[in-house]
């Protein structure tokens, strides 16, 4: 319990000489160091210590916030994407929120599409899309002829709508895309013309 420090009451000389410049009454309060008794902090219980623990959780709470970001994660939209695997012969449905990209959501639900460089820059991923939307402006692997066309890559592709689609065989999208600027057709690999440009090294 907080108790009352102890003071005196010293009578001050009258002559001016004797009297400290401090002092400008005819008398003052003086309280000695030793005097003086410390204060004594209360000690609270557990149980109230765990009262004021939980008013200051339920204080330091920011119930609008929290709501804010339930709302904003909320808020994203999620569309069902249906891909049609030729080479495989496998039909895969799975649920993609229009944020991200359609071949790294489907290889975390543990689904294998055909992929390569994972930057848009090739054709290993390129689909013909059947139905709905998708937005792709960082595929660079393709030209914008082929995606008026309905191609896109799925690696930098963000679905727009519930959509289908159906993988690609990389070297017939290559040769749409580049096909016409060989005059005689796509170009075929020589070995024997290889190994006998090798020799002569």
């Amino acid at each position: 319990m907080m108790q009352a420090a102890v003071v005196m009451h010293l009578p001050i000389p009258s002559n001016n000489c004797c009297r400290p410049s401090f002092l400008t009454s005819s008398s003052s309060t003086i309280i000695l160091p030793e005097q003086v008794r410390p204060l004594q902090r209360r000690r609270y219980s557990s149980s109230e210590r765990s009262s004021m623990t939980v008013r200051a959780e339920l204080q330091t709470t920011n119930p609008t916030s929290a709501a804010t970001v339930t709302s904003s994660s909320s808020s994203i939209a999620t569309h069902r994407v249906t891909v049609h695997d030729r080479q495989r012969g496998i039909v895969h449905e799975f649920v993609v929120p229009e944020d991200q990209y359609i071949l790294h959501t489907a290889e975390s639900q543990n689904i294998s599409l055909p992929f390569a460089c994972r930057h848009g820059c090739c054709t290993s991923c390129a689909v013909r899309v059947r139905s709905g939307q998708i937005r792709q402006p960082e595929a660079l692997g393709i030209s914008a002829e082929l995606k008026a066309k309905g191609y896109a890559l799925l690696c930098v592709g963000f679905p727009s709508s519930d959509i289908e689609v159906e993988t690609q065989d990389e070297d017939e999208v290559y040769w749409l895309q580049f096909g016409r600027y060989f005059a005689r057709g796509p170009i075929e690999r020589d070995d024997y013309a290889l190994e006998l440009a090798m020799g002569d090294e």
